[in-house]
């Protein structure tokens, strides 16, 4: 598996893969991504810890208010996440950053 953090209000849009961008009709299904339940909070911002399947190698995010045309210079399109991490990354960034972090709802196994 991997991992990204995304702030809140912003959303996956394409996906990439081996084969280049994502084809439901390739593969049959969506891509493997859900959003967990563990966030950060590092300067009023709000980022959600998201897990991938190893297939997917690269990740377009976006808004998810459309963008403000009378303030075109706060006005972000689009990133592509090219570097995913894995779980010892997300550890680390756990354990390292100046933030707090939030569980929602912990689910025992």
């Amino acid at each position: 598996m991997k991992y990204f953090f995304l702030s809140d209000g912003w959303k996956v849009g394409r996906v990439w893969g081996v084969g280049g961008e994502w084809s439901h009709a390739a593969w049959r299904r969506p891509p493997d991504i859900k959003q967990l339940n563990l966030c950060l909070f590092d300067r009023n911002e709000k980022m959600w810890l998201y897990r991938v399947e190893d297939a997917v190698l690269m990740v377009e995010v976006q808004p998810a208010v459309r963008p403000d045309p009378a303030d075109p210079a706060k006005n972000i399109g689009n990133v592509t996440l090219t570097r995913l991490i894995d779980a010892e990354q997300v550890l680390e960034r756990l354990g390292t950053i100046a933030a707090r972090c939030e569980m929602g709802n912990p689910q025992l196994m």
